[in-house]
């Protein structure tokens, strides 16, 4: 079953709380909850607009390109460099286990890149 935007990020929010190191703050503006493993983000959920919730994830380029052709609902993503993020709102095919996925496997990209002396 799809989910709704609210349930989208709020699902996002709910599996991000339970990864290793994570925290969330507000760095940007009020509307963007950020969420980092150490100091790499790898999830942003936008509050700013009923109309828009959605969150944006990390992704592997070629995985984006697939995301994009497969789902109305995911498109490149807002904020961040376009190849390398994307953003997924409300539409068919988008249920918990996408979101949990795509969360996870951007939490996996940015713990890549998390520098040996920043790793909690």
């Amino acid at each position: 079953m799809s989910l709704s935007g609210q349930n989208i990020q709020d699902r996002a929010r709910e599996v991000a709380r339970g990864l290793a190191g994570t925290s969330s703050g507000y760095p940007f503006t009020k509307h963007l909850q950020v969420w980092k493993v150490a100091v790499k983000v790898f999830l942003i959920v936008t509050e700013d607009d009923p109309e828009l919730e959605i969150i944006t994830v990390k992704v592997e380029s070629h995985r984006g390109d697939a995301l994009r052709r497969d789902h109305d609902s995911i498109s490149r993503g807002h904020y961040l460099d376009k190849d390398h993020w994307i953003s997924i709102g409300s539409g068919s095919g988008i249920t918990a286990a996408v979101v949990e996925e795509l969360v996870q496997d951007s939490y996996d990209l940015a713990w890549e890149q998390v520098p040996l002396e920043d790793r909690p």
